[in-house]
């Protein structure tokens, strides 16, 4: 669901919003451009020439952006909301508000950024994702932070944009903020797959949409210098990716068992000294398991006045599956019951060597005093890989850059996602029924029953062991990701997807028989029934975005017109009428 304010979303602008998220997700999107798709660096036009109204390009980006100022006396209130038809409710304000400045305890001064996210008020789980700067003036007094608000999950883009835009803001104020937010007006829509040139304030970003499709890790933006890129100030190889290896270097040692227990969907708390370890190290954690989607909840950074603390905190039930980034020391004994704490101390400039946590005992976990380290009785259920550790270790000793480091983290991350995940993918696509048993008169056949049992037997000759070297309990690991969050999201996705391409191959079998010929062996009720079934299925591959070619649409309206204009004259008008053909 996309907020919108007053003026509404113009025709398109949410079909492309929500392409633009599903392709982030690593899912299907709804209503990807067809086979083949356009260049990708296809000329784009400022979405004037399209029909869209004033805002509709803003709000395929932002929802809003706010400006949030604390002062000591009054505290912390939303100053502007841009554009000013924008809607947030009392309780997201107030989110926004707490969520906006840094822990008083977490020492950051000056100017900073990081990410956070929060529920909608509508209660829905879809979380919208917000970054800010923070700017001192006359510390301890006064402080404001600029904050995008955004459905799309493109932190490391926003990032960019805030540092374009920030400094400024706070030397202009309020003209200069309309300014930019005109700018964005004029973007083209993120369309996935498509490059991009987006202009703001005097300074042009180069950036590539992701789609679902792309390996984690990858860029297919061209970066060497063109004729055509002079005037191009900013080129961004990914718009959502993290400094991997960054994030994980204090605890490398434990990036596997990380890994498991992130792909398990359990609770982890990430305990850091400031706002940008602690969102940085989240982002990282939930990208790691890519390209599978995280399904549970994650909070890159959270403080005890979240609308959903207590529910996050409680002790009368078990600890929920999300991902939680804090600051406060608070959260040290309010989460002592939670089975698995990361405490990090501050990441180190990039070549720095860190200094390697150890995995400790939870009761070991004290509320100030602790020292960095992986607090879980978590037993990984496979061995540990040796060569990847020499291989990051050799690394830091050579000074490789961190970029390089974290190549190599995201390639060893996504092969052993890959190879979990193929057996899984390859016994799903085993349920799906044959395309022979499809009858255009018959409704499409459905998918057959996952079982975990006979899962379990196909992993004997066609298991992870086929592309992992990792030796270790699989069976194990498959049987508790087979309960988790993850699996269940994964699971429902897929069988979505299935579903939807027997609709797709019903919708074919019906336009390849002759209709015509069936309608002079049917009465005339069972003709016009026909006709209603057949403009249901329209609607329905309309409406569920189902895969389905465009002249197997055309085909099926021009069978239709053809049925209709065989009736009697009376009939003809009344189905006329029931709807669009």
């Amino acid at each position: 669901m996309a907020l919108r304010g007053p003026a509404g979303l113009g025709p398109g602008s949410r079909r492309r919003l929500d392409e633009a998220v599903a392709a982030a997700e690593g899912r299907e999107a709804p209503a990807l451009v067809a086979a083949g798709g356009a260049p990708e660096d296809d000329e784009e036009d400022d979405g004037r020439g399209r029909g869209l109204l004033r805002w509709d390009g803003f709000s395929a980006w932002l929802h809003c952006v706010c400006v949030v100022g604390f002062d000591l006396e009054l505290g912390q209130a939303v100053e502007v909301i841009y554009p000013q038809h924008s809607k947030l409710t009392d309780k997201e304000k107030t989110n926004i508000c707490y969520l906006s400045f840094p822990d008083s305890n977490s020492g950051c001064l000056g100017d900073t950024q990081f990410c956070f996210r929060f529920r909608q008020s509508s209660g829905r789980r879809m979380s919208l994702h917000c970054l800010l700067d923070q700017f001192d003036k006359d510390l301890p007094v006064y402080l404001k932070s600029l904050v995008l608000i955004s459905r799309l999950p493109y932190i490391h883009f926003f990032h960019t944009v805030l540092k374009q835009i920030a400094p400024e803001y706070f030397e202009k104020s309020e003209p200069y903020l309309e300014a930019a937010c005109n700018d964005v007006d004029r973007w083209p829509a993120p369309v996935p797959g498509k490059t991009l040139h987006l202009p703001i304030m005097g300074v042009v970003m180069k950036v590539r949409i992701p789609t679902c499709h792309d390996k984690p890790g990858t860029t297919q933006i061209v970066q060497f210098t063109q004729q055509a890129d002079t005037n191009i100030s900013v080129i961004l190889p990914t718009v959502h990716e993290v400094d991997l290896f960054r994030c994980f270097c204090p605890v490398f040692l434990h990036s596997q068992m990380l890994w498991e227990l992130v792909l398990l969907g359990e609770p982890l708390v990430v305990m850091a000294p400031s706002p940008s370890e602690s969102s940085e190290t989240v982002l990282a954690l939930v990208n790691c398991i890519s390209p599978l989607k995280y399904f549970s909840d994650f909070r890159p950074y959270f403080t005890i006045h979240d609308s959903e603390f207590k529910e996050y905190t409680t002790r009368t039930q078990a600890p929920p599956s999300v991902i939680l980034g804090v600051t406060n020391p608070f959260f040290a004994k309010t989460l002592q019951h939670w089975p698995h704490i990361i405490r990090i101390g501050d990441l180190k400039p990039t070549g720095e060597i860190p200094k390697q946590v150890k995995v400790k005992k939870l009761k070991n976990l004290k509320t100030l005093d602790s020292k960095p380290g992986v607090y879980t009785s978590y037993k990984p259920y496979l061995n540990r890989d040796e060569e990847i550790i020499k291989q990051l270790q050799k690394g830091i000793q050579q000074k490789r850059p961190s970029e390089a480091q974290s190549v190599i983290l995201r390639r060893y991350f996504l092969e052993l996602t890959q190879s979990f995940i193929i057996p899984l993918e390859r016994y799903v696509a085993s349920l799906m029924p044959l395309q022979k048993s499809i009858s255009p008169w018959k409704s499409p056949p459905q998918i057959r029953q996952f079982l975990p049992e006979e899962f379990m037997k196909t992993l004997e000759k066609t298991g992870p062991q086929l592309t992992s070297r990792l030796k270790g309990d699989w069976i194990g690991l498959y049987r508790h990701f087979l309960k988790s969050p993850n699996f269940d999201g994964w699971f429902k996705t897929r069988r979505k997807e299935m579903t939807q391409k027997l609709e797709a191959l019903h919708l074919e079998a019906l336009c390849e028989e002759d209709l015509l010929l069936w309608i002079q062996k049917h009465t005339e009720v069972e003709t016009v029934d026909l006709v209603l079934k057949l403009k249901n299925k329209l609607l329905q591959a309309d409406r569920e975005h189902l895969p389905v070619k465009p002249d197997t649409m055309e085909k099926l309206r021009t069978h239709i017109d053809a049925i209709i204009l065989a009736l009697p004259e009376d009939l003809q008008g009344i189905l006329l009428k029931t709807g669009m053909t």
